[in-house]
């Protein structure tokens, strides 16, 4: 049984919005509450115990203006310029708070890979592949799911790339 807190943040409109999209995506609901915020995907992968490439980091980043969500591996740094160059745009940067939370719906810490409000062009981490579960967040700082590579490339639209 759930303790209040869990079914509260279980329940968030954030959390609510990305269960929907993953029962619609065809993922089951296996949305799981953290006992603490996972601040890194270090945390967060100690917490689930898995590996820490197995965290699916979802960052929020401008390319030429227009929003751009990357699913890097929690082993991963985002190597812009290489990136941009990658995928043919002329600049990637980081997004302020206010560009994230208009673009997914979610503050940072929670972006989920979907759930969002219009949708968001998506890169895929490549070397998410070799993980058999995939670990993303859910809206929410304290709240994960698990899927697999092809199930969050198919649910996200995303173009799978290599991130460096």
């Amino acid at each position: 049984m759930l303790i209040d807190d869990e079914q509260a943040i279980l329940e968030r409109p954030g959390v609510r919005l990305v269960r929907d999209a993953l029962l619609a995506a065809g993922i089951a609901d296996e949305v799981r509450v953290l006992p603490s915020t996972a601040q890194s995907a270090a945390t967060a992968a100690e917490q689930i115990g898995c590996p820490v490439g197995a965290i699916a980091n979802s960052l929020i980043f401008e390319a030429d203006g227009a929003p751009l969500l990357v699913l890097t591996s929690g082993a991963h740094r985002v190597e812009t310029a290489a990136l941009a160059e990658r995928i043919g745009v002329g600049k990637i940067r980081r997004a302020s708070a206010d560009f994230v939370r208009e673009a997914t719906g979610q503050a940072i810490g929670g972006v989920a890979p979907l759930g969002h409000p219009a949708p968001v062009r998506t890169l895929v981490d490549e070397t998410l592949a070799g993980y058999e579960v995939i670990w993303a967040a859910a809206g929410h700082h304290q709240a994960v799911f698990p899927t697999d590579f092809a199930r969050l490339v198919a649910a996200t639209g995303g173009e799978i790339v290599a991130v460096d």
